[in-house]
């Protein structure tokens, strides 16, 4: 059955997309190869945690987007937009793999007049450089005079019901002017306000200094609190302090650490041949080693607290709160509290966790008991840590119920808790 939208990759950016799809009235159908996120989207539930509850799973469903796993699909619609996961590699370039599979499947279905849209976060050159040949390639069309083609890195913050695909602007770069205003035309349909760049390696370099600007100043801030700890200064009130200029300062917290489904890219060492000429961000990548640091300096901070009141990391009952990468969601897409856990453990700590939003947590593939009474826990254990600030924590009441309570958020009253 043709349809107006193939989405292709069901992901953190490919579900509210066919969400927002279909609730503007667009006949979408949603396509990922893996059978996991096919079997668990026709069961109504959702294929990654934190993006879409069941509940908005099965009023997208009910509104008309297919899910399918058969590429067949690809061949029938007027627009393709591409939201493939692009993570990081073992040599922490971005892994492209996902991307280049999507691109093919979709090029030997291309059909002439059809609107090719990138959404995936990739360095700047990929759509032309990359997907492109793909594209042409298997489809023997050419972007740009047989087929529009466009980037428009995603923009959405998982968890967030203030800010969503319709009030956020979209970045648009075509590779013509052409491309940019059928790429505007559709997301118009989505969106309050399009924003037209020069062409693709502007918007995707958009969402490089977009993502980096937010790494680099959290390196600061963790920085900060390293430094401010040592001297005995008060960062969170600093901060209180400083947010009030009214100009020339944006407030950032430090943590245990960044996850996120955006990571810093430097956009001078691209993972496939034809890259970007240009020096290596050296300010991005000493950020990502700042902020690689700050899981190890939980562990200090730990150590410390507990050989303070007599006890040692070895065989310490340690309750970790917060697994999330960020509040009041799921998404557990690279946070910390994983590589924590499994430091402690390795320290001989016994590990214990609690989240409202995680009933199930593995670290190396254990299962990590998860504590029924928050209180008790907290209690019994002779150091809480606190990695996420979710909604439902009661921190002053817990501040009172713990013995050691480390808060790596600052989210406790002054003076009720050990903070980062």
């Amino acid at each position: 059955m043709p349809a107006d939208l193939a989405v292709i990759g069901l992901g953190h950016l490919g579900l509210p997309l066919a969400q927002a799809a279909v609730t503007a009235g667009i006949d979408t159908v949603g396509y990922d190869p893996d059978p996991r996120a096919y079997a668990e989207l026709r069961a109504g539930r959702t294929p990654v945690e934190g993006v879409l509850t069941a509940s908005e799973v099965r009023r997208m469903l009910s509104g008309g987007v297919r899910p399918t796993t058969d590429a067949a699909e690809l061949g029938r619609v007027r627009t393709a937009v591409i939201c493939s996961p692009v993570p990081l590699g073992p040599d922490r370039t971005l892994d492209l793999t996902a991307l280049g599979d999507a691109a093919r499947a979709l090029a030997a279905r291309l059909r002439p007049h059809t609107t090719v849209l990138l959404e995936s976060a990739v360095p700047p050159g990929t759509t032309e450089t990359f997907l492109r040949p793909l594209l042409e390639e298997g489809s023997g069309l050419v972007a740009g005079r047989d087929f529009h083609l466009a980037c428009s890195p995603g923009r959405l913050d998982p968890g967030n019901r203030t800010r969503t695909l319709a009030n956020t602007p979209k970045v648009i770069g075509g590779l013509t002017p052409a491309c940019t205003e059928s790429a505007a035309a559709f997301y118009g349909r989505l969106t309050d306000k399009v924003v037209r760049a020069r062409g693709t390696r502007e918007a995707e370099m958009t969402k490089v200094l977009e993502t980096n600007f937010r790494h680099v100043n959290i390196a600061l801030v963790n920085e900060m609190a390293v430094l401010c700890h040592d001297l005995g200064v008060d960062l969170w009130d600093v901060i209180r302090c400083a947010e009030t200029k009214p100009f020339g300062f944006q407030p950032f917290r430090p943590g245990p650490g960044v996850g996120g489904h955006g990571v810093p890219v430097d956009p001078g060492c691209l993972p496939y041949n034809s890259r970007t000429p240009g020096h290596p961000l050296r300010m991005v990548s000493l950020a990502q080693e700042i902020n690689d640091r700050m899981p190890s300096y939980v562990i200090q901070r730990c150590a410390t607290l507990l050989n303070e009141h007599g006890k040692s990391v070895r065989g310490a009952r340690v309750l970790l709160l917060g697994v999330t990468y960020k509040p009041d969601t799921a998404d557990q897409e690279a946070a910390p509290a994983r590589e924590i856990a499994a430091r402690l453990m390795d320290m001989g700590a016994q590990i214990g966790y609690h989240d409202p939003h995680v009933l199930d947590w593995r670290v190396r593939e254990r299962p990590v008991p998860r504590a029924d009474s928050l209180y008790e826990a907290a209690a019994a254990a002779d150091l809480t840590v606190l990695l996420q600030q979710h909604r439902t924590y009661d921190l002053q009441g817990l501040a009172v119920k713990a013995q050691l309570l480390l808060d790596t958020r600052g989210a406790t009253p002054a003076g009720a808790a050990h903070r980062l």
